[in-house]
């Protein structure tokens, strides 16, 4: 690749996004500075996602200048938190550069520059430093945009490993910039869409000492706010900000900016702002402990991808949200389908990509007072014996455990059909092969949906089980479900069985074995 053209910059932007998504409990988890309020991860992803959402929203045919403009624009709007505003504007950085050209080395010396003149008392062993160290690596040496993009993602890796150096809070908790962790993935995530080199997962540091909890932090509020201001008025505001608290972060430009502060008292900071412009999405948050609220009322979200599953959750009592077979749910359906659910909530993803969801809404929904418990769930059979064992009576921490745990102990398969040429871990597979997956791997190759069904079946309760269940989609053949059942009728009569009509896209057939 020779030009991060617009169709890039998306695949990047969404890739980026669900990487920080599936690392952001292990950011969380790095995170003691400039609190240890242990939400670095959850609010990285929450700034991705809004970029990526924001250009997956615009028309095919428009140039690079507007798809870098809303990418920044989509992470200024979107930014949480002291690490999230900050990269906003290291985006914004790199949209003033590549909106016009390819010229990465440049891009990634004005993202460092922006977001070093954003923080009021820049500290290094931060994001700040990572981002510093990469522009500082990569302007050095030849190469194309792969060369670059390769030696930014190795460079952050390594600055990151340096940040305990810098920083005595970092070395005395034994972890790593939870900021640089992040903006680590966004690089090598940027690096996998230029050289097309693919990586399903990056590591993030795990912590090697403990880490002082949040309650350890002390009183104090972290405001942030949207400002529609002129631009000369902001250094006003900054002075000001300065010397009401610390952590102070102000992005934007052009009459819209992004503002975050800790303060002693949150109603000064906003006030200052009132002064200046107009500000709204003000969000105060308590740092030394979440608010809740009193009057709780028990409930469960679960995810669904086909009618079918839909209403047998909604039978169970559970606040539906839908999404399409291969995508994911819209961040605003889940967070409203949590509020609709109560104040003590028990979330069923179903899926890996809605459990990245599941969880940046959960944490919305906290600064809110909701009790929120985001279950590991990985399919729809691990939801359907979740919610079996539901039970509204049971103090809420009990019945999280007690649906975890029914979830754990169902094994998931599906049935799918492949779609090119291809090398699984059962074998090579060819179009219209029929694929049987065990819990997310393929376990058997077949050319009949009835004949790789038996097959799966019998590999999933070998193992131990005594409740099949199959989940039938919107393509299933009529007497699918039915051959599976006589075959365990002849190979193991002691299992029971349970069918229901999914309608699910996609997927021929789901199984479950408890």
């Amino acid at each position: 690749m020779e030009v991060l053209d617009p169709p890039a910059v998306r695949r990047w932007a969404r890739l980026a996004a669900d990487a920080l998504g599936r690392a952001r409990a292990d950011i969380d988890a790095l995170n003691v500075f400039p609190v240890a309020d242990g939400d670095t991860g959850t609010n990285l992803y929450l700034t991705m996602l809004s970029a990526a959402e924001a250009v997956e929203e615009l028309p095919d045919d428009v140039d690079a200048a507007v798809v870098w403009q809303t990418l920044s624009y989509g992470a200024l709007v979107g930014a949480r938190g002291n690490s999230g505003v900050i990269v906003s504007q290291a985006l914004r950085g790199l949209a003033e550069v590549l909106k016009d050209g390819s010229d990465l080395r440049a891009g990634l010396a004005r993202a460092a520059a922006l977001a070093r003149q954003s923080v009021a008392r820049p500290v290094e062993g931060t994001v700040l430093s990572v981002l510093a160290a990469v522009a500082r690596a990569v302007q050095s040496g030849g190469g194309g945009l792969d060369d670059v993009a390769r030696r930014a993602a190795e460079e952050a890796r390594a600055a990151l490993r340096r940040t305990p150096g810098q920083l005595d809070v970092l070395a005395r908790s034994g972890v790593v910039d939870a900021g640089g962790a992040g903006l680590a993935i966004l690089l090598e995530s940027l690096a996998t869409v230029i050289t097309g080199a693919h990586r399903e997962r990056y590591d993030v540091p795990a912590p090697t000492a403990r880490v002082s909890p949040m309650t350890e932090v002390g009183a104090g509020y972290e405001v942030m706010y949207l400002l529609d201001a002129d631009d000369r008025a902001v250094d006003t505001l900054r002075a000001e900000l300065d010397a009401l608290g610390d952590s102070l972060v102000v992005v934007g430009g052009e009459g819209l900016w992004n503002v975050h502060v800790h303060v002693a008292e949150a109603g000064p900071a906003i006030e200052a702002a009132l002064r200046v412009g107009r500000p709204h999405r003000i969000r105060v948050t308590y740092l030394a402990e979440r608010p809740r609220s009193a009057d709780a009322g028990r409930g469960v979200v679960a995810v669904a991808a086909g009618e079918g599953i839909a209403a047998l959750f909604e039978e169970c009592g559970a606040v539906v949200v839908r999404r399409e077979p291969g995508g994911r749910p819209a961040l605003p359906a889940m967070l409203a389908a949590i509020r609709q659910a109560g104040n003590e909530v028990a979330v069923l993803p179903n899926d890996d990509a809605a459990g990245a969801v599941a969880a940046a809404a959960a944490e919305i929904a906290r600064e809110d007072g909701v009790v929120v418990s985001v279950l590991p769930t990985k399919a729809t059979v691990q939801g359907l014996a979740a919610l079996a064992v539901h039970d509204p009576l049971r103090r809420f921490d009990d019945d999280v455990v007690a649906m975890t745990d029914a979830a754990g102990h169902t094994r998931h398969g599906h049935l799918v059909l492949a779609d090119r040429h291809g090398v699984t871990s059962a074998g090579l597979c060819a179009p219209g092969d029929v694929l049987g997956l065990i819990d997310g791997d393929v376990a058997v190759i077949g050319a009949t949906l009835a004949e790789v069904a038996a097959l799966v079946v019998d590999r999933m309760v070998a193992g131990g089980g005594e409740l099949v269940t199959l989940v039938t989609g919107a393509l299933a053949p009529a007497r699918l479900a039915t051959g599976v059942e006589e075959h365990l009728g002849r190979t193991r009569p002691d299992v029971d069985l349970v069918v229901y009509e999914g309608e699910q896209g996609g997927y021929p057939l789901l199984i479950g074995v408890e």
